[in-house]
């Protein structure tokens, strides 16, 4: 069972930049951070995977990089130039699954508890 903590979300205003870290208890073949606005459903953001292959969505390209750090068990998302459309719950997962074609839910067994993000 791997076990997953979000941490850095908080309140900034638009153009400004936040970075969320997730400490893995493993790092899987597969990580991801996905977000969830409010009355929508759970999107993918931005995965990478063990061997640092990573993959965006397009709303995000640009202006968010994921990263893994292996000694940490960590994966960070720096975000810049937030905007408020980025207001969200942000959350960590791991898949199991080395062949993620794309970053949508059920891929990923794991889940974080949710880090906020909110952006004025």
């Amino acid at each position: 069972h791997v076990q997953l903590v979000e941490s850095g979300g908080g309140s900034v205003p638009a153009g400004g930049s936040l970075q969320l870290s997730c400490v893995s208890s493993l790092i899987t073949a597969s990580m991801a951070w996905f977000r969830q606005k409010p009355g929508q459903e759970r999107e993918g953001i931005a995965l990478i995977t063990r061997h640092g292959s990573t993959n965006y969505d397009d709303s995000v390209q640009e202006r968010f990089s994921i990263s893994l750090d292996y000694a940490k068990n960590t994966i960070f998302l720096q975000m810049n130039d937030l905007k408020p459309d980025d207001t969200a719950m942000y959350y960590c997962a791991a898949s199991e699954s080395a062949w993620v074609p794309k970053i949508v839910a059920p891929f990923f067994n794991y889940w974080g508890q949710g880090t906020q993000v909110t952006v004025s």
